[in-house]
């Protein structure tokens, strides 16, 4: 008996009766997010050749875009209760989605390495304030410590951890916004009139820095989204997607924004990007709690949903093999996260941000065209699944797929300035002359030959898939087949 290395409970699509998360809990999800101190540096990086208003426009237009893609690509989680990577299978093939997919989890990695930095030196911060002890990094072992158990515990705890971080993040935030901008008055300047004045940077710059910055969970959101509530029998897109693109088009754009503003001023006012140090600067007592509470709320609520939980995912996908678990994965993503010294990448997060970017960008185009213009939201979840089914390829790889990835994703960081811009419409038009007349006339996909046949849509009919499991070893035969949610 040979072992499926297609399966690992933890990566089988999620059925309607463990979709626990509601249009509100997905909302308090994004806000805990969206609020990152890095963002900070992004809104700063303009705001010495532009308005405070010009900077604020070009953050909300990109998170518009950038919620828009994510709203796309988290059907895939509504519709088929598939994982970014199990997804991944459709236009990379079975083997050749371990390229991507890693890569999108080493990415995740990092970001969970660089957040818990900036949560340690905070903390290490204040304690070394108010005790004279001094070690960042001890405080970057215990952050990371206890963010790896708590998101160890699973989805619901992610849930159930938004509802509190949430409204502390949004009454804190703007605790220090009032602060900053005081500081800015302060110093003579009217924070709503300024008006920059070099030429170090453009607002369609600005604008793509940040489309970049969230490229990460453009793609792999399906991740969250496969567990939330959803009308079954619903056929009309948006009723079916309320709970996902009401949170996408509301938490991400305005909460981001308001982030990046919090940074552009700390910048005018203090030359510091890092709205965080310069309160913590002037402040005593209790104030220091508040703003500790801040960056630790700020940073975990981050780490559990958008980096650790994805990057296991990723993790476990490529180790269905040796049985890798989800806890094991969200280890593995500490370590990685860790063995990168993102105290090194966050003093170049730009370069970081674009060329991570610029390969994520044009991943997400891939998957748009793969799954809305190929295969009209149809999938063949079954043979995801099945070693020997159709997404197996050649070898086990979709070379449409990887072709239009590396050639998109290269022309992308070849325009790094600009790389979403660039990368997501050549990955989308590449895949599509790719597969439409080479690669799939050579393998052809049930779901396309059916004429789309309602046998391989998942929500929309009320339907959930199976996938059987067993604790020995499975034979490829043994993938049974699609049961009819009751």
């Amino acid at each position: 008996m040979k072992k499926n290395n297609l399966i690992s409970k933890d990566i089988l699509p999620i059925t309607s009766k463990d979709r626990v998360i509601s249009g509100f809990g997905f909302f308090n999800i994004w806000v805990g997010m969206a609020v990152i101190i890095a963002t900070f540096q992004i809104g700063a990086n303009g705001i010495d050749s532009m308005s405070v208003w010009e900077v604020a426009g070009a953050i909300f237009i990109a998170n518009i875009v950038i919620a828009i893609i994510a709203s796309l690509t988290a059907d895939i989680g509504v519709e088929h209760g598939l994982s970014f990577s199990a997804y991944l299978r459709a236009p990379f093939g079975t083997m050749g989605v371990h390229i991507p997919s890693i890569s999108k989890g080493i990415v995740a990695s990092i970001w969970f390495g660089i957040q818990t930095y900036l949560g340690a030196t905070a903390i290490n911060y204040i304690f070394h304030d108010i005790t004279g002890f001094d070690s960042w990094f001890l405080w970057y072992v215990i952050f990371a410590a206890v963010q790896i158990i708590q998101a160890s515990l699973g989805i619901k705890a992610v849930d159930r951890f938004a509802v509190i971080a949430a409204p502390s993040i949004i009454l804190i935030s703007i605790w220090i916004f009032f602060q900053i901008s005081g500081i800015a008055a302060d110093n003579g300047t009217n924070i709503l009139t300024y008006e920059g004045t070099s030429n170090n940077t453009t607002w369609l710059l600005v604008m793509a820095t940040n489309m970049g910055f969230w490229s990460a969970l453009a793609v792999d959101i399906p991740n969250i989204t496969r567990y939330l509530k959803a009308p079954k029998n619903e056929r009309n897109w948006f009723k079916r997607n309320k709970n996902n693109i009401i949170p996408h088009l509301t938490a991400l754009p305005t909460v981001q924004t308001f982030m990046g503003v919090i940074g552009a001023v700390s910048f005018l006012a203090t030359g510091n990007w890092n709205p965080i140090e310069v309160v913590q600067e002037i402040s005593t007592g209790w104030i220091m709690v508040v703003i500790l509470l801040m960056v630790v709320l700020a940073q975990w609520s981050t780490n559990s949903a958008a980096n650790l939980i994805p990057a296991s995912l990723t993790f476990v996908n490529a180790g269905a093999k040796i049985n890798l678990s989800y806890s094991t994965g969200i280890i593995l993503a500490g370590i990685i996260g860790t063995l990168f010294q993102p105290w090194a990448i966050l003093d170049q997060l730009s370069i970081f941000l674009g060329y991570y970017g610029a390969v994520l960008s044009s991943l997400a185009g891939i998957m748009i065209c793969d799954y809305y213009i190929i295969r009209k939201r149809r999938l063949n979840v079954i043979d995801l699944y099945d070693t020997e089914g159709q997404y197996k390829f050649y070898k086990g790889i979709n070379w449409a797929g990887m072709i239009s990835w590396v050639f998109a994703g290269g022309l992308a960081i070849y325009f790094l300035e600009y790389m979403y811009i660039v990368g997501f419409p050549t990955g989308m038009i590449t895949y599509y002359i790719l597969t439409k007349f080479w690669y799939f006339k050579k393998h052809p996909q049930k779901e396309i030959e059916s004429n789309y046949s309602d046998e391989f849509l998942g929500t929309t009919v009320g339907r959930d898939w199976y996938i059987s499991i067993d604790e020995l070893p499975l034979k490829d035969a043994e993938i049974t087949g699609i049961k009819e949610a009751q």
